[in-house]
């Protein structure tokens, strides 16, 4: 038995109607806020990816829309989306990034990272 149920008894819980105005305006505000956090909430991952690349991946990697990579062997992430689906690296980032030179890092990404990351790489694809 749930609170709810416990505190207004469960015979007055199941005959407890809500007027379908306040349901629509309760739906629609619901809706309002889901909208309204979606972008931002987006925008927050972009922001974190961006901060994650620039703090660990720049000193190699062309990281934003215009340049050249610092170290002419590493790809330009604006153009990762060309190759493959940036949504296929979400594997490799959670099991650690492994490359065939030896100047790159061995990354494993937390699961907020990987989000944050992939946020900010697809951002690069508009």
């Amino acid at each position: 038995m749930s609170a709810v149920q416990a505190w207004f008894g469960r015979r007055e819980l199941e005959n407890f109607q809500v007027d379908p105005k306040i349901r629509m305006t309760l739906a629609g505000l619901a809706g309002t806020c889901l909208l309204a956090t979606a972008p931002q909430a987006q925008e927050s991952r972009i922001r974190n990816g961006l901060k994650f690349a620039q703090a660990n991946c720049a000193s190699c990697h062309a990281i934003d829309t215009t340049g050249e990579s610092p170290l002419p062997a590493a790809p330009l992430f604006r153009t990762l989306h060309l190759r493959y689906p940036v949504e296929d690296l979400a594997e490799a980032f959670a099991e650690g990034i492994m490359t065939a030179h030896p100047g790159m890092p061995q990354f494993q990404l937390d699961v907020a990272q990987i989000e944050d990351l992939i946020a900010y790489l697809k951002s690069l694809e508009r």
